[in-house]
C-alpha cells in the first residue's frame, strides 16, 4: 500500500505519462480486479480461501515491482491488466475468511481489528517510504514485493488446519453464484450510495498526494500526514466498532459520510496546502473509523447463508471501480475546474450521499433482519 500511494506521482513525474492516462489506466486496473472478484469469491466458496490467497501473494509479488518497467502508456495499461487480475483475490477471499473465523455477533469488530492491523503496517510504512521515494523507486518496488513473499510464507505455514467454510445448499455453478449477487435489488441499492466511500478513499490515497505535490509539497511530508490518519483508526477502531456493533452497521454510515464531505471541504476552503492536507486527512479518518468496518459489515448482513465469498466479492467490484475511478476523475476535474472546483464538487456528492444512507438505515435493516429471520 505505502508503494501504490505514491505510484501516480512516479508514472506522472518519471515516466511522463499524462495524469489522465493514469487515472484511466488505475481505473482499468481497478474495474478489471473488481469484474474479477465476485467469481474469485464464489470459487472460494466452493474450493475454500487459503489456496486463492496463497496463488494471489505470489502473483502480487511477480506483478507488482515491474511497474519499474513502464515506459509509456501502453506498457502501463499491460502492467495494471496483470495488476487487475493478481489482485482480484485478496480482498474479496481474504473478507470472508476474517468473517468465516469471527461470530456473527462479532463480525464488525473483526473486520475494525483487521483494519487496524492494516493500518499500523500502513502507518509504519507510508511515511519512510515517502522519504525513500525521494531517493528512488526501486527498493521501494523490491520492499513492496518482499512484503507479498512474507504473506505467502504465512498463508503456508501459519494458516494450517481445517478451516471454517459455510456452504449453501445450492450447488449451482460458481459462475451462477458469482453473478447472483449483482441481481440482489437490496444489495445494489446498498452499493450504489455506499460507493461514495471507496471513491473518497480513492481521493485521499491517489488524489491527495498529487493535489500536495501541484501546491508544492514533497513525498516526505505527504507520506507523514497519511501516516498519521493511519495512526488515527489503529488506535480507534476496534474500540469504535465495539460501541457501534450493537446498533447494526447501517446506523453510523450517514455520520461516516458527512466527515468525509468535510475533509474534501477542507481541500478545497483551506488556503495553505500544507495546512489543507493535514486538516482534511485528520477529519476523513474519523468517518474511516466508521466505514471501514460498518460497510463489509453490512454487505455480509446482505448475504444468504453460503454466499459470503460472492457477495464480498460483489462488493470488492463496487469499491475497486470506485477507487480506480477517483484519480481518473480528479484528472479530468482538476483540468476543468482546478483542485479547488474538484474538492467542491466531491463535497457537495458526499453530502447528497449521507442524506441517502440516513434516509435508507431503517428499510436496509429491515431487509436483512427478514433474510436472517
Amino acid at each position: 500500500m505505502s508503494l501504490v500511494t505514491f505510484l501516480g506521482i512516479w508514472f506522472v513525474r518519471e515516466a511522463g505519462i499524462e495524469l489522465a492516462t493514469v487515472g484511466l489506466a488505475f481505473l482499468c486496473e481497478n474495474l478489471l480486479r473488481g469484474l474479477l472478484a465476485p467469481m474469485f469469491g464464489a470459487l472460494s466458496d466452493r474450493v475454500g480461501r487459503r489456496p486463492l490467497l496463497l496463488a494471489a501473494a505470489l502473483a502480487n509479488a511477480a506483478v507488482l515491482p515491474s511497474f519499474l518497467l513502464v515506459d509509456g502508456a501502453l506498457a502501463l495499461f499491460s502492467w495494471s491488466f496483470a495488476m487487475g487480475v493478481a489482485g482480484a483475490v485478496s480482498m474479496p477471499v481474504g473478507a470472508a475468511l476474517l468473517l468465516d473465523l469471527a461470530p456473527p455477533a462479532r463480525r464488525q469488530s473483526m473486520l475494525a481489528l483487521n483494519y487496524t492491523v492494516v493500518s499500523v503496517a500502513y502507518t509504519l510504512a507510508v511515511s519512510p517510504a515517502g522519504y525513500v521515494a525521494e531517493q528512488g523507486y526501486g527498493l521501494l518496488a523490491a520492499l513492496s514485493s518482499a512484503g507479498y513473499l512474507v504473506v505467502a510464507l504465512l498463508y503456508t505455514f501459519g494458516l494450517r488446519g481445517v478451516l471454517p467454510l459455510e456452504r449453501h445448499h445450492n450447488d449451482q455453478a460458481f459462475f451462477n453464484a458469482a453473478i447472483f449477487v449483482l441481481r440482489d435489488k437490496a444489495f445494489l441499492a446498498f452499493a450504489a450510495i455506499a460507493l461514495v466511500f471507496p471513491f473518497g478513499m480513492g481521493l485521499v490515497v491517489f488524489a491527495s498526494p498529487l493535489f500536495g505535490v501541484d501546491r508544492g509539497l514533497g513525498e516526505g511530508f505527504i507520506g507523514l500526514v497519511l501516516g498519521a490518519n493511519s495512526i488515527i483508526v489503529a488506535l480507534l477502531a476496534v474500540p469504535l466498532a465495539n460501541r457501534m456493533e450493537p446498533a447494526g452497521p447501517f446506523r453510523w454510515l450517514g455520520w461516516a459520510a458527512l466527515l468525509v464531505a468535510a475533509c474534501f471541504a477542507c481541500y478545497a476552503g483551506i488556503p495553505h496546502a500544507g495546512a489543507a492536507l493535514v486538516a482534511g486527512t485528520v477529519i476523513f479518518s474519523f468517518g474511516e473509523l466508521v466505514f471501514s468496518s460498518a460497510v463489509p459489515a453490512a454487505v455480509a448482513r446482505l448475504a444468504p447463508a453460503g454466499r459470503r465469498g460472492a457477495y464480498q466479492g460483489g462488493w470488492t467490484l463496487v469499491s475497486s471501480f470506485g477507487m480506480g475511478s477517483a484519480l481518473f476523475c480528479s484528472g479530468l476535474l482538476r483540468d476543468a475546474a482546478g483542485w479547488n472546483g474538484a474538492w467542491l464538487f466531491y463535497a457537495a456528492l458526499t453530502v447528497a450521499a449521507a442524506v441517502a444512507l440516513f434516509m435508507s438505515r431503517d428499510w436496509f435493516l429491515r431487509r436483512t433482519e427478514r433474510r436472517q429471520a
